[in-house]
């Protein structure tokens, strides 16, 4: 059964936004647009990229500027984030192609014992990213029979 994580009568529905953080905002636009795919929805020069798809957020932020902010909380992180993103049992091939047809090494394709599988590479900044497929958690991937790990 599927339900939010809750205090009482307070829930807490879904991750609206994830953070990552590069000092080169300009490399890290170029490799998200035409690595992934992504559609930029806002920039602010030297301080961050926001890529919206479907009803989330991935937000890439200059830690230099945003540590020093004034309008909302100070913010910022050195080294290697890591976001995953999901992707189907049945796509994985097709990426791993796609990633190295563009010249990005793949550090680890990881299939899991109780299913599903992982792609880990790195964005221009050094921050891990993974392609996953929802069955590394036990979730319907709606391309193959689901396991539960």
């Amino acid at each position: 059964m599927k339900t939010p994580a809750s205090i009482g009568a307070l829930r807490l529905r879904r991750i609206l936004e994830t953070s990552l953080y590069a000092d080169d905002l300009d490399q890290a636009e170029a490799f998200y647009k035409s690595v992934l795919g992504l559609n930029l929805f806002a920039k602010e020069e030297g301080r961050h990229l926001f890529f919206k798809f479907g009803d989330q957020m991935l937000l890439i932020f200059n830690p230099v500027k945003t540590i020093e902010e004034s309008e909302v909380a100070p913010h910022g992180a050195r080294g290697p984030g890591h976001v995953a993103f999901t992707v189907s049992m049945s796509e994985m091939d097709g990426w791993i192609e796609e990633l190295k047809g563009k010249g990005v090494a793949i550090e680890k394709d990881v299939q899991w014992p109780k299913g599903g599988r992982s792609l880990y590479f790195r964005d221009p900044a050094g921050n891990c990213l993974e392609l996953a497929s929802p069955l590394v958690w036990g979730i319907e991937d709606g391309s193959s029979p689901s396991k539960t790990p």
